[in-house]
């Protein structure tokens, strides 16, 4: 992206280099990284990483500031898993863009999707950071994002995810965590924060209370920073100690009726240039002819689950009267390749993490880089030069 850094990155790189970068990973994390580290950064230039931040923002607050929306994006909250005590505005949002070139050749932002949920927000400047170590990079790159510095990151999370408690009272709760492949993100957030990792499995209730035993104590649950998925919770059929819908004594690091609001649900509704056509399956009125130029994609799933590039009509019709509200039916975006590797040029998915707490701030992002269909870690792998990576930014 910007030519200096990469052809010196390039130049400069040897395998001894990647795998001391993965070693430093699983010292940093406290276990080795269950996915794909890509073999390079990505050099980004400031005005392009702060586009696609403003663009971001553009959407969310089309989204939560609209009336009308908030009142149809109730359709979207399962009434089993509504909680109660909604926030006014989510406090973790990710939007994830493509980059496509335009006509005049201008590389332009394109939405992939996004999410009002918490991301790898302990992991991202870990890898981020050894990047830097490992390979001698310029000091001067940055890859947090708003004016902020580790220091001011730290104080920011703390805010939104400890929020004044004894961090023995929060808790990062997940379905079976150690079985996760952002299990090294929890890690480093125990670290970083001071709060503990609990499965939903082992928290219980006790009137409007909720607890998780630690050293043979039951320790009682003030505040969860919320990383349950409930399309996990289906697939695996775990039904919760507790009901979603009650008015528990908890706070919330993140509201998690949000997560169902501000999702692929919300595409549709979006009217900006970086949004790309977008249907609810059940509100197609005809199935275009041109399928290959199309992706089908399941409302609530994570890591490209469900997710159908280039559908056939056999594909659509498939999809169940009953469960056609679940799907969109995206127009899909050609990925312009703009990383030059040893393998040749790579395409880039850039995320772009938000938090929430008195203002709506990019805080930092995240990369991954491919050559697959899909950008995923999953369908690239056997690839060099691909997978999870981070932005460096540069004026």
């Amino acid at each position: 992206m910007i030519p200096s850094y990469r052809h010196d990155f390039n130049s400069r790189f040897t395998p001894d280099k990647y795998e001391r970068l993965q070693r430093e990973m699983t010292s940093r994390c406290g276990m080795e990284v269950p996915f794909a580290l890509c073999e390079t950064p990505c050099f980004f230039p400031d005005g392009l990483v702060a586009l696609m931040g403003e663009d971001g923002k553009a959407l969310i607050r089309q989204l939560v500031e609209n009336p009308e929306y908030r009142a149809r994006s109730e359709a979207s909250i399962p009434a089993e898993f509504r909680v109660p005590n909604e926030a006014a505005h989510p406090m973790f949002i990710q939007v994830d863009f493509g980059l496509v070139r335009d006509a005049a050749g201008e590389l332009q932002p394109k939405l992939v999707e996004l999410q009002a949920f918490p991301s790898l927000y302990a992991y991202q400047p870990v890898l981020a950071q050894t990047y830097m170590d490992v390979f001698g990079l310029d000091p001067k790159l940055r890859y947090f994002l708003s004016g902020l510095d580790s220091a001011g990151y730290k104080r920011l999370l703390q805010d939104a995810i400890v929020a004044g408690h004894d961090p023995a009272n929060v808790v990062l709760m997940e379905v079976h965590p150690e079985e996760q492949k952002t299990r090294p993100d929890f890690l480093l957030t125990e670290k970083l924060l001071g709060i503990r990792t609990v499965c939903i499995t082992k928290i219980r209730k006790q009137g409007r209370r909720l607890f998780y035993e630690e050293a043979g104590k039951q320790v009682p649950i003030e505040r969860i920073y919320n990383r349950t998925i409930v399309d996990e919770l289906e697939r695996k059929g775990i039904v919760p100690p507790f009901d979603f819908r009650d008015d528990l004594d908890v706070e919330w690091a993140g509201h998690p009726n949000w997560y169902f609001r501000i999702s692929k649900y919300s595409i549709p509704y979006l009217k900006h240039p970086s949004v790309p056509r977008t249907w609810f399956l059940d509100q197609l009125k005809e199935v275009p002819a041109d399928l290959e130029n199309f992706v089908l994609k399941p409302l609530y799933s994570f890591a490209g689950l469900g997710v159908v590039i280039a559908p056939s009509r056999a594909d659509v019709d498939a999809i169940p009267a009953a469960k056609r509200g679940e799907y969109i039916l995206q127009e899909r975006m050609n990925f312009t390749p703009v990383v030059e590797t040893p393998h040749g040029a790579a395409k880039v998915e850039l995320r772009i993490m938000y938090v929430w707490l008195d203002k709506l701030l990019p805080v930092l992002t995240i990369v991954r880089m491919g050559r697959g269909l899909m950008m995923g870690v999953d369908q690239n792998k056997g690839m060099k030069w691909v997978g999870s990576s981070a932005a460096l930014v540069s004026s």
